[in-house]
């Protein structure tokens, strides 16, 4: 019903939590994956972004809290280091943070909207990321212009590619079928209220269209379920469809999702040093059980903890399940 706030709209569905076994309502030991979010900064403002980033944000991560990430990874046994933003390459700081990984002999995933990488001042880092090995994920929400400047605004489906182009004379993307010299993968949102189509398959068909079309090359897609926060909750409950989409993620609830739902595996750190159970979370506030932050993490090994979970979480369950990383089942 148009007219409700987002909270109440959330209210639509039974609670999260009692779809999850008790068994997995806690995080795992070790943890895997630490995502460090350097900032809200973007030089885009997409519609669905949960967090909210644009060109007028200002939130960016000290040295001080990308150093104690650093030593949590260290301390916790991670074996992955994931780093968003916002647009990261806007981060003064990120060129420092990615030799720093690179000294430990880590090799970070990075996420990039592939357009800032046409950007005067941002020309060098698609041969920063080859020197330091890092593993990419390209946000690019479909293969035609008219659904990417729809989301994204005008121009930047052809900035994408122009992207995409910079980071495959690198050695980004699987150009002839025998693999790559490193690794890009693209990530696919619907740009509705409306479910992914199976990985593989929007795979095969982003393969076809880019390089029979365009002459561009990945390694690999993901398809991720768009959550229901931020941007893209408030676009919903404007047009009174924000319960309609809850329901339709409750209704379409996965079982088999909730052993590798992401927040068992992973912290997601914010700007400021606080962490959180995932990056949606994240955006909605949702601190870790206990409050505690990456100088925390950072000073001694955390114990095994209950996730904080929301009704948002049913975007994470439905189908074959979504994560940063993909599907999950």
């Amino acid at each position: 019903m148009v007219g409700k706030t987002v909270e109440e709209a959330m209210g639509a569905v039974p609670p999260f939590i009692d779809m999850v076994p008790d068994e997995r309502r806690l995080t795992n030991d070790p943890l895997a994956t630490l995502q460090v979010n350097v900032g809200y900064k973007c030089n885009l403002a997409c519609r669905h972004c949960h967090l909210e980033c644009s060109p007028a944000r200002t939130e960016m991560m000290s040295r001080e809290v990308m150093q104690a990430c650093l030593d949590a990874y260290e301390k916790g046994g991670f074996s992955s280091v994931d780093i968003t933003g916002g647009a990261p390459e806007m981060h003064p700081d990120l060129e420092w943070f990615l030799r720093e990984w690179q000294k430990r002999g880590v090799k970070p995933i990075c996420r990039t909207n592939l357009c800032i990488l046409t950007e005067p001042e941002y020309e060098r880092f698609p041969q920063l990321y080859a020197d330091v090995d890092a593993t990419l994920f390209a946000s690019l929400p479909f293969y035609s212009a008219r659904n990417v400047d729809k989301v994204r605004g005008e121009g930047t489906f052809e900035g994408s590619l122009a992207g995409l182009r910079a980071l495959n004379a690198v050695g980004y993307g699987d150009h002839d079928g025998n693999g790559d010299t490193h690794t890009i993968t693209l990530v696919f949102n619907p740009s509705s209220a409306t479910f992914p189509p199976p990985q593989a398959a929007i795979e095969n068909e982003y393969r076809t269209k880019l390089t029979d079309a365009y002459g561009v090359h990945f390694s690999s897609l993901v398809a991720i379920t768009n959550n229901p926060s931020g941007r893209f909750a408030e676009a919903l409950n404007r047009k009174g469809n924000l319960e309609k989409y809850l329901v339709r993620l409750h209704d379409a609830f996965n079982p088999a999702t909730t052993e590798g739902m992401m927040c068992r595996n992973q912290i997601s750190v914010d700007w400021e040093g606080n962490v959180y159970d995932c990056d949606f979370n994240q955006a909605l506030g949702l601190k870790i059980e206990g409050g505690k932050t990456i100088f925390d993490f950072a000073r001694e090994k955390q114990p095994v903890r209950p996730i904080v979970f929301a009704n948002h979480c049913y975007g994470c369950t439905a189908g074959a399940g979504s994560s940063c990383g993909g599907e999950t089942a």
